[in-house]
C-alpha cells in the first residue's frame, strides 16, 4: 500500500494512504502523548466522526503493515482541533495551542472574511451608483446645454436666411 507524509506532529511523520487519503490516528496520539483508547472512544462517540472512521491496513512507523483506525484526511484537522492542550505531552502543548489558534483564525477568516468582503463590495456598489447618478445628472445638463445651443444656432440661421432686413426689433 502506497502512503505519503501529510504532516509532522511533534517531530513524527504522519502518513496517509495515497489512494483513499485515510490517516491513522494512533501515530498522532503517540506523537502528542495522548491516550489512543480515549481518542478512539471519543471518535466512536462523536455522531459526525464515528460514521467516517474506518479500519484500514496502514504502514506504521516501524514500516510494518497494520490494521489501524483511520479518519479521512478532511476530518483529521477538525478532530485535532478538539484535543485539549492540557492533555498532551508538555513538549507538544505549545504546538497544539498554536494549531488551535490557527484554526480559530481560519474559522474567523472564513465566516467573517466573506461578510467583510460583502460589506466592501456593497460600499463599492454604492459608490459606483452615486458616481453613475452624478454622471447621469451631468449628461442631462449637457443635453440641455446642447439643446439650448442648437435652438440659438437655428434662430441665428433662421434670421440670417430671412429675406427682409429689419432695422428695429
Amino acid at each position: 500500500m502506497e502512503t505519503k507524509i501529510i504532516a509532522r506532529v511533534n517531530n513524527v511523520d504522519i502518513v496517509a494512504t495515497s489512494d483513499e487519503q485515510l490517516v491513522p490516528i494512533r501515530p498522532i496520539c503517540d506523537a502528542l502523548g495522548i491516550d489512543y483508547k480515549v481518542q478512539w472512544q471519543k471518535l466512536k462517540d462523536d455522531e459526525d466522526l464515528s460514521s467516517t472512521m474506518v479500519l484500514s491496513t496502514t504502514v506504521g512507523a516501524d514500516r510494518k503493515e497494520r490494521e489501524m483506525c483511520c479518519l479521512p484526511i478532511r476530518y483529521i484537522f477538525g478532530w485535532l482541533f478538539t484535543i485539549n492542550p492540557k492533555n498532551v505531552k508538555p513538549e507538544a502543548q505549545e504546538a497544539v495551542r498554536a494549531y488551535r489558534r490557527s484554526c480559530y483564525d481560519a474559522l474567523y477568516a472564513h465566516f467573517f472574511g466573506s461578510q467583510k468582503r460583502q460589506i466592501e463590495q456593497n460600499q463599492i456598489e454604492i459608490r459606483l451608483l452615486e458616481e453613475l447618478a452624478d454622471l447621469n445628472q451631468q449628461q442631462q445638463q449637457l443635453k440641455q446645454t446642447i439643446s439650448e445651443k442648437r435652438r440659438k444656432l437655428d434662430k441665428l440661421r433662421e434670421e440670417r436666411l430671412k429675406n427682409e432686413p429689419q432695422l428695429f426689433d
